[in-house]
């Protein structure tokens, strides 16, 4: 027996007697069962403080890296500006640099969240298609696809023209109607515009395209095709994202008192309609599900490898705001609330049951 509490002694990092006569203290009624937490010293801080890059964006450099956990090239792994889950505050190379008085710099940023532009971007993915073609021009809207793009237009259509009988439900801003270069997206978003008779159209985006916007995880090891897609569309969506989603520009000087206080509400119209706040301005994008979701997982700051991980059905809604100040919240997450059950599909899976 001696010898045993000889040997529990050496392999203890308390001594055997000290562990035996320690006592929990007469007012603590439970003992806990976790490790007390280890004292980090302040040069301790300083060595692991999070990595600081010059921007977001793939590792890049050459194959010789190898592959990230056997998955795909190292270099193509997303690498954020600053370390997960921390928010870099100048995603979108907009924010105002810190002046060095964190009293002013508070001051500023009071200011801004006052009188800026809220963006609100409504991702809208086309109706389902016919897939049975490889060419682009054939590959259509079913009938279905179409009656859910007319769905989608009414919806788009009460936000545009608000709810006369109640003013908590005023009208939205809506300034732009924009759609990639593929025919399914192009048909949706001429079903759509036809509710939306007074809001501007831009031309197709072939930078909104569908493609593969980055590796996704879970998955399995990526073949040299799927590494060559990748390479061939990452950085056109990546793109995309950069100019679609940025914070609204910093009004200058005396558009402050035009959308401050009392006149930022919105005002009657012409025929006694409430018109839309000026602080806040919509824009619609008709495009692809990848893209939507590579959208989304970068707006939000998270790894973009995970963007298979969201399913957004046809003509869904994924709406996002940006505040002045650069914060980004997701308000839908491919919403089809305005379809119905029998409306609803991914693709050509109907319903739910697959």
């Amino acid at each position: 027996m001696a010898t045993t509490w000889h040997h529990l002694a050496r392999r203890s990092a308390i001594p055997v007697a000290g562990y035996l006569f320690t006592s929990v203290p007469r007012e603590s009624k439970t003992a806990s069962c976790e490790a007390p937490a280890p004292k980090v010293e302040a040069h301790q801080t300083e060595k692991h403080s999070p990595p600081h890059h010059a921007k977001a964006g793939m590792v890049g450099g050459g194959d010789d890296q190898g592959f990230f956990h056997g998955l795909f090239p190292r270099r193509q792994l997303w690498q954020p500006k600053v370390e997960y889950p921390l928010w870099d505050h100048d995603w979108d190379g907009k924010r105002i640099p810190p002046s060095g008085d964190k009293e002013s710099d508070r001051k500023r940023e009071r200011e801004l969240r006052k009188s800026g532009v809220t963006r609100h971007i409504i991702l809208i993915r086309h109706g389902q298609y016919d897939e049975a073609h490889k060419e682009d021009e054939k590959r259509i809207l079913t009938p279905l696809g179409r009656g859910q793009a007319d769905l989608t237009g009414k919806r788009l259509a009460e936000m545009v023209n608000g709810i006369e009988e109640n003013e908590n439900f005023g009208p939205c801003n809506v300034k732009v109607l924009h759609v990639s270069d593929m025919a399914r997206a192009k048909e949706t978003a001429d079903i759509i515009a036809k509710h939306l008779p007074g809001v501007e159209r831009s031309d197709p985006d072939p930078m909104l395209n569908e493609g593969r916007p980055s590796h996704h995880i879970p998955g399995g090891k990526a073949t040299s095709s799927i590494v060559n897609k990748t390479d061939e569309n990452h950085p056109r969506i990546e793109n995309a994202f950069a100019k679609y989603f940025h914070r609204a520009d910093i009004p200058k000087e005396g558009e402050h008192e035009s959308r401050d206080g009392n006149n930022a509400q919105p005002q009657d119209g012409e025929n006694g309609k409430p018109t839309s706040n000026p602080k806040h301005e919509f824009e619609v994008i008709v495009c692809h599900a990848n893209v939507i979701r590579y959208f989304l997982c970068r707006a939000l700051q998270l790894p973009p490898e995970a963007w298979l991980r969201l399913c957004t059905f046809n003509c869904s809604l994924t709406y996002v705001t940006i505040r002045p100040t650069g914060t980004v919240s997701c308000r839908m997450l491919g919403d089809i609330g305005h379809l119905g059950y029998d409306h609803s599909t991914f693709s050509m899976h109907h319903g739910y049951n697959w």
